[in-house]
């Protein structure tokens, strides 16, 4: 079961996770106050809470974009960087901080922790993206940061990926398919 009521990690999950058949359900029960200091005991909390209220091994991501020169911020603090959870603001705010920043030293990263918990077990994953901040947003796929996000290797942005290719390269790909390993093979 899947900690979360975002309906774009739920897709991406179920896109990276379903060819093995690993099926993802998402979990809609109460959700628990992230009150950690890192992605991953934000991403425990989750998990925790999700295997406590339905005795399902669950897990949870914890997940965000950690811009080199502002000391890895917004970090944990991604969804909210503006006050609220509206992904352009956070976006526009990103965009105006960096405003003066020049683009060799725009370097940041997708960072993404992943906790699964069951009866027997809780352990992580997490992936990391390395990138930098574009000086405009631009692209009409994925959510959050994407739209100003450049991935290493690429001229455009993770929202300019077509949809197979970002679930292939991701933060999130990265995590899940540790996970998936780890499921393939506990012992490895």
């Amino acid at each position: 079961m899947f900690a979360t009521g975002n309906s774009h990690k739920l897709g991406e999950a179920r896109a990276i996770l379903g060819p093995v058949g690993i099926e993802v359900e998402s979990y809609s029960g109460p959700e628990p106050k992230e009150t950690g200091t890192s992605f991953l005991e934000n991403a425990l909390i989750k998990a925790r809470a999700a295997f406590e209220a339905t005795g399902v091994p669950a897990f949870a991501d914890d997940s965000g974009i950690c811009v080199e020169v502002m000391g890895g911020a917004p970090g944990i603090f991604s969804a909210i960087w503006s006050g609220g959870r509206d992904d352009k603001t956070n976006r526009d705010l990103l965009l105006a901080q960096m405003q003066d920043i020049a683009p060799e030293n725009r370097a940041a990263s997708f960072v993404c922790t992943i906790a699964y918990v069951s009866e027997e077990t809780e352990i992580s994953f997490t992936g990391v993206w390395p990138g930098h901040l574009a000086m405009t947003a631009s692209g009409d796929h994925g959510f959050g940061y994407d739209p100003v996000f450049i991935p290493e290797g690429f001229e455009i942005s993770a929202a300019e990926l077509e949809p197979e290719i970002k679930n292939s390269l991701s933060h999130r790909y990265m995590a899940l398919m540790q996970m998936r390993q780890y499921f393939a093979d506990p012992t490895a």
